[in-house]
């Protein structure tokens, strides 16, 4: 059974967005230092906007909003998923690493996806 949900820090999409957090920091710090501005800063932004807007959405009070918010998280992973691609045929990480993070990817999207599901 699981435990009843009076945050958004009790969704277990928004802890393993956490991780995902430190995972995506962790890649980019080994980055070129002239990916500073770019590709690790597109990064950064999208896996912050994948937890902040699964709390936000569950703030605002309304379905509609969380649903919509909880999209936005999702496109923010693909996007994620798509800029780690990039660095990998860059040459800006090895392949355990960006297997490293798709497996953190996937074990966000799951359980988002799920809560996706249920609200619709």
């Amino acid at each position: 059974m699981s435990a009843p949900i009076n945050s958004y820090r009790d969704l277990v999409a928004w802890q393993r967005g956490r991780v995902l957090v430190r995972e995506v920091y962790a890649a980019t710090r080994e980055f070129p230092a002239e990916e500073r501005f770019g590709l690790s800063l597109q990064m950064r932004r999208a896996v912050i906007s994948v937890t902040s807007n699964i709390a936000e959405g569950y703030g605002r009070g309304s379905q509609m909003d969380y649903q919509r918010h909880l999209r936005i998280a999702r496109g923010s992973l693909f996007e994620i998923e798509s800029q780690s691609i990039a660095a990998l045929d860059l040459a800006f990480m090895y392949q355990d690493g960006f297997e490293r993070l798709q497996s953190a990817i996937d074990e966000v999207a799951r359980p988002l996806s799920g809560l996706i599901r249920s609200l619709e």
